[in-house]
């Protein structure tokens, strides 16, 4: 007979005691709860030692992995990891007795529920709803990146939303790009849209002496390079080396780097508008409120 152990790996980690029973029997069940080979997460469902908390907090309430706890498992890129993981009920479900977590309610699609956590671009739209812009945005940025989803189906997607959270959702799905490079680009960005500084396109190629040199955020007209730096930018002696090249490359055609730290963007987020404003005015000869 096919122990409760195999029968769950098979099923993704849990299952509930009735399909236990009816694969294996009910002192098989009975049996590997007592060696410890399986976990009694919430009454009628059960599951193997260590399988992901926010997962079997799903199970448990028998919900949907959902906002933030759903993005993680999109690995798409949050600034802070949510201390309780969020899940989506049915409309008409009263929330059952169960470990800590952040409650909505919605009704989902059969897949949904199948996998235990909203589709990628539900998830992109739920951050949306509670996220700030630019946080949203990274989200956006990075669902597009994966290629599992396009602009126009988030757009649509973001149009056809209601209730709390759809303005910043529709401006998000309006926002969006494919090809950001970085959280913090995509951070860096949002600053400048939120302040009505327009002219930069993400990831511009520019032709220099030395080759051509790929910027993360670019103003063709001002020939203003803006460039997202974290915390490990250099790397090593070579990169840093290379680096160095590179922003001169820049300069000796006329460009303008401008160079934003982790601690500058999300610290001082106003000197790095008020900067950017100043050297666009300084190279095309507008005054600095446009």
């Amino acid at each position: 007979m096919t122990s409760v152990v195999e029968v769950l790996a098979r099923l993704g980690g849990w299952s509930t005691a009735a399909v236990l029973v009816q694969l294996t029997s009910r002192r098989a069940l009975a049996a590997a709860v007592r060696r410890g080979e399986v976990e009694r997460l919430t009454r009628g469902i059960y599951g193997l030692p260590g399988i992901a908390t926010d997962l079997a907090t799903a199970v448990a309430y028998d919900g949907v992995l959902s906002h933030l706890s759903a993005a993680a498992i999109w690995q798409l890129p949050l600034l802070h990891t949510p201390e309780k993981p969020h899940l989506i009920l049915p409309r008409n479900r009263k929330a059952r007795a169960g470990p800590p977590a952040v409650l909505h309610w919605a009704d989902l699609p059969g897949t949904d529920r199948r996998a235990r956590r909203t589709s990628l671009p539900r998830t992109v739209l739920d951050c949306a709803r509670i996220l700030p812009f630019g946080e949203a945005l990274a989200v956006a940025d990075a669902a597009l990146a994966t290629g599992l989803m396009n602009a126009d189906e988030l757009v649509a997607s973001a149009g056809a939303m209601s209730g709390p959270g759809r303005p910043n959702a529709v401006r998000v799905a309006a926002a969006a790009i494919r090809f950001a490079e970085s959280f913090l680009e995509s951070i860096l960005r949002s600053l400048l849209i939120e302040a009505g500084v327009e002219g930069f396109e993400a990831q511009v190629l520019v032709e220099t002496d030395g080759g051509w040199v790929r910027v993360d955020l670019g103003n063709r007209v001002a020939l203003i390079a803006l460039e997202a730096e974290g915390f490990e930018f250099h790397g090593s002696a070579g990169k840093f080396a290379a680096d160095c090249r590179r922003y001169d490359d820049l300069v000796a055609v006329g460009w303008l780097v401008l160079r934003f730290t982790y601690q500058q963007i999300f610290g001082d987020p106003r000197w790095v508008v008020a900067t950017v404003m100043g050297a666009v005015a300084q190279r095309v000869g507008v005054p600095k409120n446009g």
